[in-house]
């Protein structure tokens, strides 16, 4: 069972002075909706397994890894066998600016599957049995190895789909090296910028294209559309500002870049699967 759930908000209990968390967990029972603020990674040992983020439905086999973003809201039905369930805290992830490439490979959930790539499937499946020989070490630099094992898988699902997408764009090295280039500045910009309304035009003068070839190539390169990322972006601005309890929906709707109410309402519950009052509820209830 879920130790500290509030709504369906979970307070991940890390061990004293650790930031991650692993269960081998053999119980037969089910864990409703929940969300968190940790990445959790999820692999069946003996017998299969299913978890459902948002309206999606992922079974894995034995030795399938799935990746869940944080702040995702996920259940798992009760299903006999035996599975890790590791997470860990985000912030370490994501308040390194330096990781801020590889992490936007996990923008949403991730699946990974011999059909995905046989190559990645085995390393995930390495990082996860060794993540369990690790925990219950008492070397004061356990946790160090277990990021440093993260960081290293996250790194090559990030080259994977950067080769990826060279494949699929049709392109050389030197190509896909511009393009990376080019969009991590754009990227930054939007970063920067979010709050405001921001332009096609605005953005393929910042990446040095027309405008609509800086569309059409930032679709391919980062598999979504630059409108998506904005979206994403602005949401997950606003998911932070919707967990201080003394501001108002609209406040947070304008200060992350949103015009309308209507508009704030529709792409927040697009993308975290609940209306913004609902996730405020869920994080005051925590």
């Amino acid at each position: 069972m879920i130790k500290n759930l509030s709504g369906d908000f979970e307070t991940v209990e890390y061990d004293s002075k650790r930031c991650i968390m692993l269960y081998d967990n053999i119980q037969n029972e089910p864990y409703p909706v929940h969300w968190h603020d940790a990445v959790e990674m999820i692999m069946p040992l003996k017998n299969k397994y299913r978890i459902t983020v948002g309206e999606t439905q992922f079974d894995l086999r034995e030795n399938d890894v799935i990746i869940v973003p944080p702040c995702e809201l996920h259940s798992m039905p009760a299903i006999p066998g035996r599975r890790l369930i590791f997470q860990c805290d985000n912030s370490v992830l994501s308040q390194v600016s330096a990781l801020e490439p590889i992490m936007r490979a996990f923008v949403t959930p991730l699946l990974i599957t011999p059909e995905y790539d046989k190559e990645l499937h085995i390393l995930a499946k390495k990082t996860m049995l060794d993540i369990l020989s690790m925990y219950d070490s008492h070397s004061e630099l356990a946790d160090v190895k277990i990021y440093t094992e993260l960081i290293s898988l996250f790194m090559s699902i990030r080259e994977f789909q950067i080769e990826k997408s060279k494949s699929t764009m049709d392109v050389d090295d030197f190509k896909i090296d511009e393009y990376s280039e080019k969009f991590s500045v754009v990227l930054k910009y939007i970063d920067n910028n979010y709050m405001y309304d921001i332009s096609l035009d605005q953005l393929a003068d910042v990446a040095g294209y027309s405008k609509y070839h800086f569309s059409r190539i930032f679709k391919q390169y980062n598999s979504m559309s630059y409108l998506q990322y904005i979206n994403a972006r602005r949401t997950k601005a606003a998911e932070h500002l919707l967990m201080d309890p003394e501001m108002p929906i609209t406040e947070v709707a304008m200060r992350s870049g949103f015009k309308s109410l209507t508009t704030f309402n529709r792409i927040f519950k697009e993308i975290k699967h609940c209306t913004p009052t609902d996730f405020k509820k869920l994080y005051a209830v925590h």
